[in-house]
C-alpha cells in the first residue's frame, strides 16, 4: 500500500503554458456586449451615427456566448489532476462572488435612491445567483441584470468537476463527434422552443444554465483534443477571418435560428487558433500589454456597464431620449471611459486582493527542464516531460516533426 508520505512527495503534475492571447481576447468579447448595450439603450439619436452602432453591434449580445466558451475551454485546459472538487469550486467562488456582491448591493443603493421596488425573494435569489433559473418574466434579469450569465456560469462550475474525470478518458473519437454535435444541439434549440411556453420561450433559449451549458461545453471539448496534441483547426489568420465573414453574414442576411450556431463555431475556432498560436510562440495581436489589462478587467467591466449607464442616464434625465449630433458618440465613449475606471478599481481593490485571501493557493509551477533531462527523467521512469517548454523548445520539437503538445498529454 502506498503511504500518505510516498504520495504526498510525488512530483506535481505539470502544468500546461498560459494563454495570454484568450485574456486579451475577453477584452473584445465585453466591448461587444458594451456595444449592444449602449445601442439598445438608444444613447445615441442621430440616424447615422446610430446606424453605425447598429451595424457593429447588432450581434454584441453574442459575447456573452463567447464569454462561455472561453470558460469551458480555459477551465479544462488550466485543470490540474492534484486539485479536489472543494478547492476548484472554492477558487471560482472566490474568483467571481466579491465582485458580484459588490454589485448586488450597490444596485440595491441604486434601487433605493430612485424608489425603485425591490422583491425581497427577487433579492435573494440574485445574491444567490439562482436567478436564471426562474423562468418568471424580468426575475432572470432582477437585481443587476448582467449577473445572470454568473447564475449559469455557477451551474457550468458545479458541474465540471463532476464530467471532468469523463472527459480526460473520452476517445478522441468521441470528442469530435461531440465538437460536431453540441452546435446542432445548439441550433436545435429553435424548434424545441416550440414545446415551452411562449412566455417562457427567450428564457429558455436564451437564460436557462442547462441550455447555455452547450456552448460551456463546446469550449470544454475542444481544450481536452487541444491538450492532446488532436486539434485540428485553421491558424488565427484564417479563423479571424472566418469570424469576420460569418460576423458580417449574420448581421445582414442570416436568419437568427442560424446564427447563434455558426458564431458559435466562429468563436470557438478564433478562441482554438489564439490558444494555439500561444503555445507554438507564434505571432499573436491579442497578447498586447494593454490589451491583456482589458481583458483582466473585463469581468469587472462586464457588471459594472449597464448599472452604470441606466443610473447616469435616469439621474440626468435623458433615459429613452437619446443624445443630438456628435453628442451621442461622446456619451457613449464617456461610458466606455467610465465604465474602465470603476472596473479597473473593481478589479484592484475588490477582485484581486480577494482571490488572494478566499482562494486556496496553487502548488508552484514546475520549473522548466531542458527536453535532455526530461528525455533521461523518462527512461529513468521518474514521470514525464514538464509542460512548461519555452517557445524556444517548442520550435525545436517542430523543426524535428513533433508536435508543440507532446509533452502536454
Amino acid at each position: 500500500m502506498t503511504s500518505v508520505a510516498a504520495t504526498s512527495a510525488a512530483p506535481p503534475a505539470p502544468a500546461l503554458p498560459r494563454l495570454p492571447s484568450l485574456t486579451g481576447l475577453r477584452w473584445i468579447a465585453a466591448l461587444l456586449v458594451f456595444g449592444f448595450h449602449a445601442g439598445t439603450m438608444r444613447i445615441i439619436a442621430e440616424p447615422d451615427y446610430k446606424a453605425v452602432v447598429d451595424a457593429l453591434f447588432t450581434l454584441g449580445l453574442s459575447g456573452v456566448q463567447f464569454f462561455f466558451i472561453l470558460s469551458g475551454f480555459v477551465l479544462v485546459w488550466s485543470a490540474r489532476p492534484g486539485d479536489s472538487r472543494r478547492t476548484f469550486w472554492r477558487r471560482r467562488v472566490a474568483k467571481i462572488y466579491p465582485n458580484h456582491l459588490v454589485l448586488w448591493a450597490a444596485t440595491l443603493v441604486v434601487a433605493w435612491w430612485f424608489a425603485d421596488p425591490v422583491l425581497p425573494a427577487a433579492a435573494l435569489e440574485n445574491l444567490l445567483l439562482l436567478q436564471a433559473w426562474d423562468p418568471r418574466p424580468g426575475w432572470f434579469y432582477s437585481i443587476n441584470t448582467v449577473s445572470w450569465s454568473l447564475s449559469c456560469e455557477f451551474f457550468f462550475y458545479l458541474c465540471l468537476p463532476l464530467a471532468l474525470p469523463l472527459l480526460r478518458r473520452a476517445r478522441p473519437k468521441l470528442l469530435w463527434a461531440l465538437i460536431v454535435a453540441l452546435p446542432l444541439l445548439i441550433l436545435a434549440l429553435w424548434p424545441a422552443q416550440e414545446l415551452v411556453p411562449e412566455v417562457s420561450r427567450w428564457w429558455f433559449t436564451q437564460i436557462f444554465p442547462p441550455v447555455r451549458s452547450l456552448e460551456f461545453w463546446l469550449g470544454a471539448v475542444a481544450a481536452e483534443l487541444m491538450r492532446r496534441g488532436l486539434w485540428r483547426g485553421p491558424g488565427l489568420a484564417a479563423a479571424s477571418a472566418i469570424f469576420v465573414v460569418t460576423w458580417v453574414a449574420a448581421a445582414q442576411w442570416i436568419r437568427a435560428e442560424l446564427w447563434t450556431t455558426l458564431l458559435a463555431v466562429a468563436y470557438l475556432l478564433v478562441i482554438t487558433a489564439a490558444a494555439d498560436a500561444d503555445v507554438r510562440g507564434r505571432r499573436s495581436p491579442w497578447r498586447s500589454r494593454p490589451l491583456i489589462w482589458l481583458g483582466e478587467v473585463s469581468f469587472a467591466f462586464y457588471l459594472v456597464h449597464v448599472l452604470v449607464m441606466t443610473s447616469v442616464l435616469r439621474w440626468s434625465g435623458d433615459w429613452g431620449t437619446g443624445f443630438a449630433g456628435w453628442r451621442g458618440p461622446a456619451v457613449v465613449l464617456g461610458f466606455l471611459v467610465a465604465n474602465l475606471i470603476l472596473a479597473g478599481l473593481l478589479h484592484r481593490f475588490v477582485e484581486t486582493p480577494m482571490m488572494r485571501r478566499l482562494a486556496p493557493r496553487r502548488p508552484a509551477r514546475p520549473a522548466p527542464v531542458p527536453r535532455q533531462r526530461a528525455a533521461g527523467a523518462q527512461a529513468a521512469g521518474d514521470g514525464d516531460a514538464p509542460a512548461s517548454e519555452s517557445a524556444a523548445a517548442d520550435e525545436v520539437g517542430q523543426a524535428n516533426g513533433r508536435s508543440p503538445y507532446a509533452d502536454l498529454r
